[in-house]
């Protein structure tokens, strides 16, 4: 069985423009529609995203705070892998919440699918363009680079914090805001006054994140945090309402009346 309880052959059987008869009529003996069980899916993996990325911003603090002071003291490896690791499954959770909900939105938004799933494949790129960063400043401690390892590991640390800006900073106001947040509205999956926290959030997010590049300051800075308040609940939102309740049950998208 896959993650939605699709069985490989049946995939097999269907193409794109078949899912919205055959996949709302798939019901397991607890009586949850196959849509339903994608919108839970949907709301835990945002719920995992949280989970991951924050924690992840502590682990790798002692390494972006003091990056030259890092590799010329004992260091604390375990802390900042582990840190690794959780954003690791950030970009496995990431991909999930698009890949579970293309099937519904492909129904009606063909190209905005393509679209959140490509922003969400750019925005994991840039966050496995941080982390190699990181690794490569474990690399310097454990290893003897030369006198201008101090450089190299500040221009990582500095890498870091700009894949943060380019990725959760700027491509998610794209994605996550702007597309999925018209999507939503459309489809009417969520109640409709809430995607507008993301409607308003993503652009927010692309401004903030524009300025901060322009005017060279840090990409974690407080204007993107203030900037970033509308996609933080948009996005909690999201994770705690599919995981609960799941997909409104009136939407159209899901009984297959595509106009």
């Amino acid at each position: 069985m896959g993650l939605c309880g699709i069985s490989s052959a049946s995939i097999g059987h269907r193409d794109f423009g078949n899912w919205p008869a055959a996949a709302t009529e798939e019901r397991k003996g607890s009586g949850v529609t196959t849509d339903q069980k994608r919108a839970r899916w949907f709301g835990v993996l945002y719920l995992i995203t949280f989970v991951t990325s924050i924690p992840a911003l502590w682990f790798y603090k002692p390494v972006l705070d003091d990056p030259v002071g890092y590799i010329a003291s004992a260091g604390h490896d375990k802390r900042v892998l582990f840190g690794v690791l959780l954003e690791l499954l950030l970009i496995i959770s990431n991909i999930g919440t698009a890949v579970v909900i293309v099937p519904i939105m492909w129904r009606r938004y063909r190209e905005l699918s393509i679209g959140y799933v490509t922003a969400r494949l750019f925005e994991c790129t840039f966050i496995l363009v941080g982390i190699i960063s990181v690794l490569g400043i474990i690399t310097l401690r454990r290893e003897v680079a030369g006198g201008s390892e101090g450089t190299v590991a500040y221009t990582l640390a500095a890498l870091k914090d700009w894949t943060f800006l380019l990725g959760p900073g700027w491509v998610v106001g794209w994605g996550n805001g702007l597309i999925l947040g018209y999507m939503m509205y459309r489809s009417q999956l969520v109640p409709r006054p809430w995607p507008w926290l993301g409607l308003i959030g993503g652009p927010l997010i692309i401004l903030s994140g524009t300025i901060v590049m322009f005017r060279g300051g840090h990409p974690s800075g407080s204007l993107q945090g203030v900037a970033t308040i509308p996609e933080f609940l948009w996005e909690l939102f999201l994770g705690v309402y599919c995981t609960t309740w799941g997909f409104k049950r009136d939407a159209p998208i899901l009984s297959g009346n595509v106009r």
